[in-house]
């Protein structure tokens, strides 16, 4: 019987290998990083590319604030050229993580976008960090 889901066949195993390891190098989630971060040095500069009212009332912790739209070089020189960002919005319905993963690959930079965002941090029972006078 055919709906939605068999109707167009499934590709074969090894071009599905090939694309799902392809994902890691563009993505990570929230688990890992928050796993990374535990570790003191996580390798990355995690960024939330959302404004700066919506970061006060609650960002990961150890997140700098970033807007998608401000990400240019000048705000960048304090990284050195490979430094590898991560990058994090509201969550699956808000598209600023890739706008700011589009400004930081067009300026050259290492970055993986954090799938999940906010919602998927919080779906995952971890705490957000609030800035004083948001809580």
């Amino acid at each position: 019987m055919s709906n939605a889901v068999t109707r167009i066949p499934a590709a074969p195993s090894a071009q599905a290998l090939q694309h799902f390891e392809a994902g890691f190098a563009f993505e990570t989630d929230c688990w890992d990083t928050h796993d990374a971060l535990q570790q003191g040095d996580p390798g990355f500069v995690l960024v939330d590319a959302r404004s700066p009212a919506h970061y006060a009332r609650g960002h990961v912790p150890g997140a700098v604030n970033l807007p998608h739209g401000k990400i240019v070089e000048s705000r960048l020189a304090d990284y050195p050229a490979g430094t590898l960002f991560v990058v994090y919005c509201a969550g699956p319905h808000c598209n600023g993580a890739a706008r700011a993963a589009v400004r930081l690959a067009r300026l050259g930079r290492p970055v993986k976008l954090m799938a999940g965002g906010i919602t998927g941090w919080l779906d995952e029972g971890f705490e957000l960090a609030v800035d004083a006078g948001h809580g």
